[in-house]
């Protein structure tokens, strides 16, 4: 309805998880750069968390499109399975032809055949996960199973887990207490910040081919966060609405009174924003890429003013 009125080649402000609007942030391009490291280190599990429509889906395709050649990816977009059809889903990930009637031990034994061949032939092989919140214990206790499989050097599957908050609070169960000590790194996705949002619309719109100035002023960008809290997909429905209230009174700019407008609209959608716990805030601060290193500096500081002490003293 407003594309042509806006000068817009395309609906800025879809919910798709469209990679040609990724926006790369400092929280998701940091966190994107630590998971590709963790695995080049070779981790068995690494693990995102983040609330609702904070983008895990949108950096969980950013990530397997950032996969080297040498990377075999296995993508299970709908984890709500058991571990005989979860097993058989990897296997066809994976490129492997089941019969009708397989049973589990063979199909396992063809996936240990087949991660064993790309091995052998110069690749790692990673398992995504999105949504790993809807993942069973059976499920959950396969996959710690599967990582297991490995040569004298190496692992032969690695796993990244992308999920809500509700995947910590499942992992620090007794009984799943094995597959939370395997977890080699976590990171936390939070929303955007105050000072990104500006940012986010801008890119956004220019990549649907706006060209002609600010299109949201800076009043208009600051109701949006103040609303949604940075929530990116709540964002994206309160910007799109608030173009629709600036074309229906004839506005070429989007003011903070469209804006109010889209929100009282939108109560229902607002309301469904639950805010990450501080405990949560912690995770993402300690889990910061940004803190190993700190983290590492301080350990050889430490040292070197240890052993100078102990040399003094002796």
């Amino acid at each position: 309805m407003y594309l042509e009125h806006f000068d817009l080649a395309e609906q800025p402000f879809s919910l798709n998880p469209d990679l040609d609007y990724y926006c790369d942030l400092s929280n998701s391009h940091d966190i994107l750069a630590a998971i590709l490291a963790c695995l080049a280190e070779g981790d068995g599990f690494v693990k995102i968390v983040g609330e609702v429509g904070v983008g895990k889906t949108t950096l969980c395709r950013r990530l397997l499109d950032s996969l080297g050649d040498d990377i075999v990816s296995c993508y299970i977009l709908n984890p709500d399975l058991n571990p005989v059809t979860l097993h058989k889903s990897i296997a066809t990930e994976l490129g492997i032809k089941l019969a009708s009637r397989e049973t589990q031990h063979t199909v396992l034994r063809k996936i240990y055949a087949t991660l064993l061949t790309h091995h052998r032939a110069g690749k790692r092989v990673v398992l995504v996960v999105d949504e790993a919140q809807a993942l069973s214990d059976k499920c959950l206790e396969s996959l710690r199973l599967l990582t297991n499989l490995e040569t004298e050097s190496s692992k032969l599957l690695q796993v990244v887990l992308i999920g809500q908050p509700e995947l910590d609070e499942r992992l620090r169960t007794r009984k799943l207490r094995q597959i939370q000590q395997r977890i080699a790194f976590n990171f936390y996705l939070g929303p955007l910040s105050k000072t990104e949002i500006g940012f986010y619309v801008a890119s956004r719109l220019v990549t649907a081919g706006h060209r002609n100035g600010q299109l949201f002023d800076n009043a208009a960008c600051k109701s949006l966060f103040k609303a949604t809290q940075g929530v990116p997909r709540v964002l994206n429905i309160l910007a799109h609405k608030s173009l629709l209230a600036a074309y229906a009174h004839g506005h070429g700019q989007v003011t903070k009174k469209a804006v109010q407008t889209a929100i009282k609209d939108s109560g229902a959608v607002l309301a469904s924003i639950h805010h990450a716990p501080e405990e949560s805030r912690w995770h993402a601060l300690w889990h910061h890429p940004a803190v190993y290193t700190a983290a590492a500096c301080l350990f050889t500081v430490g040292a070197v003013f240890l052993s100078q002490a102990l040399f003094h003293w002796l």
